[in-house]
């Protein structure tokens, strides 16, 4: 069934290597207190050790090293919800070139002033990914830019599962594997590694409740367009793009299930997170431990929680943890 995907188990081999030496592999620790919890070992992928803070620095410098040196001197540009364009101005400032990076006014204002930092070029466009995207599209058509996709990218999800590939050499016994999914590049990737080795390891994609497109598309069989609302888990929003062509069908065929969490539940994964096994994550970062802890993961053997992210507003990050965060349908974070 892999082999037949956008993405192989080949490309997800060829991306290690590709990348190798340029992102860091990620530690994986056992966690005793949600063990204990879960009536079996769970592992904790600590990804939100990564160089910039998140996953998202494996597809896009697979991404980037992808291309020619031709390619590479035009820039790139990207839409994100601040992770993949801090990873990919990383990863283009790594090469001698430069980044454009659209995003909307959702995008917290510590992932925007990081981005910047790193020498990109800052658009705020919109008030959702898919308006970002319009600018992206128009920076292709009209300057000649080359678009780093933040997840429906061949390349990029193929950096993405390398995570996947570490995650089964550490443990290869690992019966679920719980990723956080927004447009799925991740969770895509992760599965196509962890199930392309062969593994009976489950792969379940864990999102937000409120404007979870992906969930939403796998429903409808098709992509479809959802409310961007705000969330703690704001890397989890945007849409996945009408027009998708690889991520839809890969966590389609892959993942064995998507669980929805609400914003109460988020909040409890990241005071758990700093409380318990002493981590800095950011909501996203949190929806696996935040579904061990609401009970809605069943399991006869180890259970590996991607830690994802870790590029939280601190300020933010203080009102979860004295539990005064403004959820969402109220205030918003």
């Amino acid at each position: 069934m892999v082999s037949t995907l956008p993405v192989s188990l080949e490309d997800i081999h060829a991306a290690a290597r590709r990348i190798a030496g340029r992102v860091l592999c990620t530690s994986m620790v056992q966690s005793a207190s949600l063990g204990e919890l879960a009536g079996a070992p769970v592992h904790l992928k600590l990804e939100h050790h990564q160089t910039t803070g998140s996953f998202k620095l494996r597809g896009a410098t697979n991404a980037v090293l992808s291309l020619s040196p031709a390619e590479r001197s035009r820039g790139f540009v990207a839409a994100s919800t601040g992770n993949h364009g801090r990873a990919l101005a990383y990863a283009a400032k790594a090469e001698g070139a430069v980044a454009t990076i659209c995003m909307s006014r959702l995008v917290p204002e510590n992932k925007v002033s990081e981005i910047r930092r790193l020498g990109a070029d800052v658009r705020i466009i919109g008030r959702s990914q898919d308006e970002a995207q319009q600018e992206v599209d128009r920076l292709v058509r009209e300057e000649g830019l080359v678009m780093v996709p933040p997840f429906d990218d061949p390349d990029v999800v193929a950096g993405q599962g390398t995570l996947g590939l570490e995650i089964i050499d550490t443990l290869p016994e690992a019966a679920i594997v719980l990723v956080p999914l927004s447009g799925g590049g991740l969770a895509a990737g992760v599965a196509a590694a962890v199930k392309g080795i062969g593994s009976k390891t489950k792969v379940i994609g864990l999102t937000m409740e409120k404007g979870a497109a992906m969930k939403a598309s796998l429903d409808a069989r098709r992509p479809v367009q959802v409310e961007e609302v705000s969330s703690l888990a704001d890397s989890l929003g945007g849409g996945i793009g009408l027009d998708n062509r690889v991520t839809l069908a890969m966590c389609r065929d892959l993942l064995d299930e998507v669980i929805l969490l609400t914003e109460a539940e988020i909040a409890a994964g990241m005071r758990h997170a700093y409380a318990c096994e002493r981590q800095i994550v950011e909501g996203a970062g949190a929806v696996g431990i935040a579904a061990l802890l609401a009970g809605k993961i069943v399991g006869n053997g180890p259970i590996v929680a991607i830690l994802s992210g870790q590029n939280v507003d601190m300020e933010q990050h203080r009102r979860v943890i004295n539990g005064k965060a403004a959820l969402c349908g109220e205030e918003g974070p």
